[in-house]
């Protein structure tokens, strides 16, 4: 994947969150069609979570030489937020908000600067990870993502479908 690629893949994640979601009422976005799945809000949660840590790291990366990291699970640090209970409609805003000023500062890297990279230590093992990887990364997940968070969508419409035997004919 390409440095344009990423950087056009993050960009049009918030836009496309919200015309996934423009038409459904705030109970439909919180409600999973499933016990096992998430809501739309869920899955806006999850990427939010991602972005928190992901994002994290790429700043840190870019402001410390070669920095050790200790890793952080999204799924973990998403029990640290209130993204769960918050409002879709909020939380998407501040995630687009979040999105803006990370582009901006990929936007503004040198080739040099996507290799940078930090030691990261996970389950007692150092791995080596670069800002590229980490924004490859993000845009990869998302995209499983906006996938589930489409299906979640459109599932949530079909619910509020009435039964084939009571439309008009």
């Amino acid at each position: 994947m390409t440095i344009e690629q990423i950087l056009t893949i993050l960009a049009e994640t918030p836009p496309r969150i919200a015309a996934l979601t423009t038409d459904l009422a705030p109970a439909q976005l919180h409600t999973a069609p499933d016990p096992d799945e998430w809501s739309v809000n869920g899955g806006l949660a999850h990427l939010r979570s991602c972005s928190d840590v992901w994002g994290n790291y790429i700043r840190v990366i870019l402001t410390q030489e070669t920095p050790t990291l200790q890793a952080v699970s999204p799924r973990t640090w998403i029990k640290k937020t209130d993204y769960l209970e918050l409002a879709f409609q909020s939380s998407l805003q501040a995630f687009t908000m979040q999105r803006t000023d990370l582009l901006v500062v990929l936007k503004s890297l040198t080739p040099k600067d996507w290799s940078r990279s930090a030691k990261v230590t996970r389950a007692g093992r150092v791995l080596e990870r670069t800002v590229l990887f980490y924004t490859q990364s993000l845009a990869l997940h998302e995209q499983v993502h906006l996938e589930q968070i489409s299906l979640v969508a459109n599932t949530m419409r079909m619910d509020q479908q009435p039964p084939l035997d009571q439309v008009d004919r």
